[in-house]
């Protein structure tokens, strides 16, 4: 019986592998706060601000080659929780610090017989990957009712625990890809004195671990004043490289799957007493290759010095 039920799993397996979300290969995961660590704001000398994010998110489409496909096989669908530290720092007016520490918990959805035939489990979590940037303003113009600014970012992301992408099947929840990121990110600026805002940048990603490099762009528009923040923007991922599911070339390791996305979301954020204040937002993806159709939310806590 046992024998049989295992022959049809793996029948199964084979002919939904089409399906396969190559997860381990797309931001992590991550949530609707999973966009640019990197904003058109400096702190300024001394000052910054730490916030502590709780997000989720939800998927049980994909979008393959060449098609958009119904469910996730052997987890019939995925959520991705995560609990994100984020915090800045003006090291002068024009260089500021920025660090994030994100924890994922990646939950499936199969049945318990499933998964003690194939010995899999339905929760992968840890502490994904810190990211370390260096912000630096070049240049900034004043024209007296507007003014433009123009920033320069370098970052650094690598495993912060021992987190596997290399469990087969299993790995459709892994939480990471194991590889350290170096990225250099541009970002204009316009913004008038009422507070309405233009904002657009362009990020170049080199990845190890055969994880293909990336271009990444946003562009974004919002309101910035003392009560209330908010802003909606679209901004995407285009990988150089990499494989597309069961094409030529894909060997079962999905760090190396070739993964493009367009998101569209909005952050909303307001002081509620004194230097604190709370922060929330929604994104959902609108195409993409090789990834989710994930739609998230996010609520944070923030606190300004």
């Amino acid at each position: 019986m046992i024998e049989s039920i295992t022959k049809q799993l793996n029948i199964m397996i084979k002919k939904q592998l089409l399906f396969i979300l190559a997860v381990t290969t797309f931001g992590y995961v991550n949530t609707a706060h999973s966009q640019s660590p990197i904003n058109g704001f400096m702190q300024g000398k001394g000052k910054g601000n730490v916030s502590l994010s709780y997000s989720s998110e939800k998927y049980d489409q994909v979008y393959l080659v060449p098609m958009e496909t119904d469910g996730v096989p052997v987890f019939n669908e995925v959520q991705i929780n995560s609990k994100n530290l984020f915090a800045t720092y003006g090291v002068s007016d024009k260089l500021d610090l920025v660090l994030s520490v994100p924890y994922i918990e990646s939950e499936g959805n199969a049945s318990q017989e499933v998964l003690n035939n194939l010995n899999f489990s339905n929760t992968r979590k840890g502490f994904q990957d810190v990211s370390f940037y260096l912000k630096y303003n070049p240049y900034y113009h004043n024209f007296g009712k507007s003014s433009l600014r123009l920033i320069t970012a370098f970052g650094l992301k690598t495993p912060l625990s021992d987190y596997r992408a290399d469990e087969g099947l299993q790995s459709i929840i892994a939480i990471g890809n194991r590889s350290t990121t170096v990225s250099g990110v541009g970002v204009a600026m316009f913004k008038m004195d009422n507070g309405v805002f233009a904002s657009g940048q362009f990020g170049v990603n080199l990845a190890s671990n055969d994880v293909p490099n990336s271009l990444t762009s946003e562009l974004k528009v919002g309101y910035a004043a003392s009560k209330i923040y908010g802003d909606a923007y679209i901004a995407g991922q285009k990988s150089n490289g990499g494989v597309d599911i069961l094409a030529e070339g894909f060997q079962g390791f999905f760090p190396a799957t070739r993964v493009d996305y367009t998101k569209v979301g909005v952050n909303l954020y307001a002081p509620i007493y004194k230097a604190i204040g709370i922060a929330g937002g929604a994104s959902t993806i609108i195409e993409g290759r090789n990834i989710g159709k994930a739609t998230g939310y996010y609520g944070a806590v923030v606190v300004k010095f």
